[in-house]
């Protein structure tokens, strides 16, 4: 049961990791709305994560997509001189250019309204991960204490 608990712990702080970095990254596309030039950047949380935590390429995390946000479909570089990817912080994924749904005159490629659908789902997401983590620890807690 220890292993099973630590699993899913390990799990579940991985995802929370991920999350904060993905917060940050929209939080930084949001800031540079009005940037010229600007290229907003995104990550596959699905891919990241399965990195993370080791799984199988063909692994399915049962990521939703909604209408309006960014799918991994859509991501791309936006000119044949921007680099494939970079390492977010954590080394553990790439960052990619998300192509724009409507060119702007400044060449910036944000988007304001899928960035802020983004950010709200992801803080959902987070604030989901916290609690499954507080209930696990909780569990556990209440059966070492059924044994005393």
């Amino acid at each position: 049961m220890i292993n099973n608990l630590t699993s899913i712990l390990d799990f579940q702080a991985q995802a929370l990791t991920l999350r904060s970095e993905r917060q940050r990254l929209l939080a930084s596309n949001i800031a540079n709305a009005d940037t010229p030039g600007y290229k907003s950047r995104e990550m596959d949380f699905a891919k990241a994560l399965r990195e993370a935590t080791g799984q199988q390429q063909g692994a399915s995390l049962g990521m939703s997509r909604t209408a309006g946000v960014m799918t991994a479909g859509r991501l791309d570089t936006t000119q044949a001189g921007h680099i494939s990817g970079a390492t977010l912080s954590s080394g553990q994924t790439e960052l990619l250019y998300s192509t724009s749904s409507q060119p702007s005159l400044d060449n910036n490629s944000v988007d304001l309204d899928r960035e802020r659908a983004s950010f709200a789902d992801n803080a959902i997401k987070y604030e989901a991960s916290l609690g499954f983590i507080n209930g696990s620890v909780k569990t556990m807690l209440e059966a070492i204490k059924g044994q005393g």
